[in-house]
């Protein structure tokens, strides 16, 4: 009977172990959901600022992961499954989709960004009209993709903090997406090496 190796196993966390940790921070959570009185003054309630915040920081950040993409055409197929996963967290905050897609689009209309990057590796301010609107983008492709792993990191610790202050369902959706966040700094940091 011939001897046969186990097949290699890479380390590092497995998608499966990424998705059970995100679905036990939404059990840590809690399944109740507290009714929430400060909205019956008429001025939004925490949980409604906490969301539209949320919703900013999702399109923010799919704005830079398009301009990561503009810059670095070759990164394209790691980057847009993740950018897409992006815009989706903007939705279900009840962010506008359509605002980050058109972001993106003026964002991708100047793809010039790196051919213009100065000596530090950062594109200038002035490398097209709208550049207060877009992100900075690494002319090294590893540094950008750190740069966007950073951001997805410190977005996901940001969201995981506001957990405690947020009603049950908020929280496990707040949760979720600060899960997604994580795995997507994964993939990032591994798509770097």
């Amino acid at each position: 009977m011939p001897f046969t190796l186990p097949p290699r196993i890479p380390p590092g966390p497995r998608r499966r172990s990424l998705l059970a940790s995100a679905a036990g921070a939404a059990l840590l959570v809690g399944c109740s959901e507290s009714p929430d009185s400060a909205n019956t003054a008429g001025s939004p309630s925490a949980a409604d600022r906490a969301r539209a915040r949320a919703a900013r920081d999702s399109a923010a950040l799919a704005t830079r992961y398009a301009a990561v993409i503009a810059a670095h055409p070759a990164l394209a197929d790691l980057l847009r499954p993740l950018r897409t996963a992006v815009v989706r967290h903007t939705e279900a905050f009840g962010g506008n989709a359509e605002a980050s897609a058109s972001a993106s689009a003026s964002v991708s209309a100047s793809a010039s960004v790196s051919a213009s990057a100065d000596g530090d590796g950062r594109a200038p301010a002035s490398a097209h009209p709208s550049a207060s609107a877009s992100p900075a983008v690494a002319a090294d492709r590893k540094t950008a993709l750190s740069d966007l792993a950073a951001a997805e990191r410190a977005l996901a610790d940001r969201r995981t903090k506001a957990l405690l202050e947020l009603p049950g369902e908020l929280a496990r959706l707040m949760a979720s997406v600060a899960a997604a966040g994580a795995a997507h700094a994964f993939l990032l940091t591994e798509g770097a090496k």
